[in-house]
């Protein structure tokens, strides 16, 4: 027996929307005083190691808008490139910060220090970078990327050299636009899409 199909009416879906903010980030969503502080507000305290650097950005959708509900989470090791728990590591850097785009302009912000290079698998070591997980509205499972910096030794990273198509490299570099200032696009789609990492 075939079941009848025209009376179920499908309920309108909703990808990772405002709804985020509302349990991640409750004070950025209006929603303050659930927590005294909010988790992982930022990836450094006073008396970290290292160059403070500001890193602002957008996410840009296929259309060339600035997406304004986005949320940012970032991880990096120390200016010594140990991550927070390891022997060694800076305990004034944490190392994880959860951020979100302005919900005006849709530009975003990380004040961090930059991190430093990280052994890799088989004695390689991977330059200097900024690992990123982001969600929005319209983003069904959340995207990862890699933030690396124009200014340091891309060419003997293992990750970089794993892409093919070599012009996309590019979408994985920040640009230093003043001491201490680096800007980072991440692009959904169209040109010049940034890289994304099945992780």
């Amino acid at each position: 027996m075939v079941q009848k199909l025209d009376y179920l009416v499908e309920s309108p879906s909703q990808t990772a929307g405002p709804y985020v903010h509302i349990g991640l980030m409750p004070t950025y969503a209006g929603n303050g005083g659930y927590y005294a502080t909010e988790i992982g507000t930022s990836p450094i305290a006073d008396g970290a190691k290292g160059e403070v650097i500001e890193i602002t950005g957008e996410v840009i959708d296929g259309t060339g808008w600035a997406l304004r509900d986005a949320l940012i989470e970032s991880w990096q090791p120390d200016a010594a490139g140990k991550f927070a728990g390891q022997d060694g590591a800076d305990p004034a850097a944490a190392g994880h910060c959860r951020f979100a785009a302005d919900a005006e302009s849709g530009l975003f912000t990380l004040r961090t220090v930059k991190p430093g290079a990280v052994a890799a698998r088989g004695g390689a070591m991977q330059a200097p970078h900024i690992s990123l997980w982001i969600v929005a509205r319209g983003i069904n499972t959340g995207l990862q990327t890699r933030i690396y910096f124009e200014d340091e030794d891309n060419a003997n990273d293992p990750l970089l050299n794993r892409i093919e198509q070599r012009n996309r490299v590019d979408t994985l570099i920040a640009r230093k636009v003043g001491e201490g200032q680096y800007r980072f696009d991440i692009r959904l789609q169209g040109e010049g899409e940034t890289v994304f990492l099945d992780i």
